[in-house]
């Protein structure tokens, strides 16, 4: 669609996965079937070209920022992470940190930014890019120390990644700062269910261990045992072949 022309026709072709999913839809012509296909026939009626982001002012910037971080928000809704997250880079590639943004939207601007850094961090939940969503959530709490939704997240990451002591870090902090969240508190008893757990291998794993290193050390000791006993029998054996020698000398 892309290097179409006005007037122009297309047929374009939108597998199931892009489409309704496995969902059956009901129109008013048409019962949609669950897994289908859609052929769809296109007429370019009309187009404005998009500005180029160097071509933008800061507040045509930010008003582009916040349409593309929308359609990122309804791509979500509708579990579409891998776009919805491409529309958040899109937004934060209008505002990000090397671009000049005017002092009067400034606020505003790191707003938006944040927003989309932690939405961004939420797809990246559901595609389990935990590294990434680590990345971004500590992008959010340089600016923003006190982040709830960041911490939040970002210990939803270092679960999923087994680091549970800096997930406990997080949560302490995030309920700090606020009490009675649920969502961070239930995810806070979780997280003790799996720290009980891996304490309880850890220790099933030490005492493995203890045990192979004593019978170890039991091997190695009757070993030197019957090395020893075997030495002094030969010992023996030699003091005996030589008092014999001596007295076949006499």
């Amino acid at each position: 669609m892309a290097t179409m022309v006005k007037g122009e026709l297309a047929e374009v072709t939108v597998k199931f996965e892009y489409g309704f999913g496995s969902t059956e839809v009901q129109r008013q012509l048409i019962t949609v079937p669950s897994c289908s296909t859609l052929i769809y026939e296109v007429e370019l009626i009309d187009f404005t070209k998009e500005k180029e982001s160097w071509e933008m002012s800061a507040h045509e910037k930010l008003e582009a920022a916040e349409k593309s971080k929308v359609a990122g928000n309804d791509l979500f809704k509708i579990g579409k992470f891998q776009r919805a997250a491409k529309k958040y880079s899109k937004a934060l590639s209008y505002i990000n940190e090397d671009g000049h943004v005017e002092d009067e939207v400034e606020k505003l601007v790191k707003t938006v930014r944040i927003s989309c850094w932690l939405n961004h961090a939420a797809c990246c939940l559901k595609l389990k890019d935990f590294a990434q969503a680590i990345s971004l959530c500590s992008m959010v709490l340089e600016i923003e120390s006190c982040n709830v939704k960041a911490l939040y997240r970002r210990a939803q990451a270092y679960i999923e990644l087994y680091d549970l002591e800096l997930a406990k870090t997080d949560l302490r902090k995030a309920l700090e700062l606020d009490p009675n969240n649920k969502e961070v508190k239930l995810l806070q008893a979780n997280l003790k269910k799996l720290q009980v757990e891996s304490d309880k291998r850890d220790a099933e794993l030490y005492a493995n261990m203890f045990d192979r290193i004593t019978e170890e050390s039991d091997a190695v000791s009757k070993k030197r045992k019957v090395e020893n006993v075997n030495h002094n029998e030969e010992t023996k054996s030699s003091d005996a072949e030589e008092a014999l020698e001596v007295v076949k000398g006499h």
